[in-house]
């Protein structure tokens, strides 16, 4: 729920920051207002992916624990393969 918060806070900072960029010509703020849309964006999908997951997890808890020893398992494959 944080993640998603905070993605939100981030995204609206950002286009507050970007539009103030824009009406000032300062062509760096803009951009840094994009940037902090973008991960506020970010930030809320995975705050999203994570809450659905955990609600998920909680609904079906042999299930998650299969996906994550998957996961993991695919993953130790791919390191192991590193030469």
């Amino acid at each position: 729920m944080m993640d998603q918060a905070k993605g939100v806070a981030n995204n609206v900072v950002g286009k507050a920051q970007d539009a103030f960029g824009g009406a000032t010509g300062d062509v760096a703020t803009q951009a840094q207002g994009k940037v902090r849309q973008a991960a506020g964006k970010a930030q809320k999908t995975f705050g999203d992916a994570l809450s659905g997951f955990q609600d998920a997890a909680r609904t079906n808890p042999i299930a998650a624990v299969a996906v994550v020893a998957g996961v993991g398992f695919l993953l130790g494959i791919l390191w192991s393969r590193r030469d």
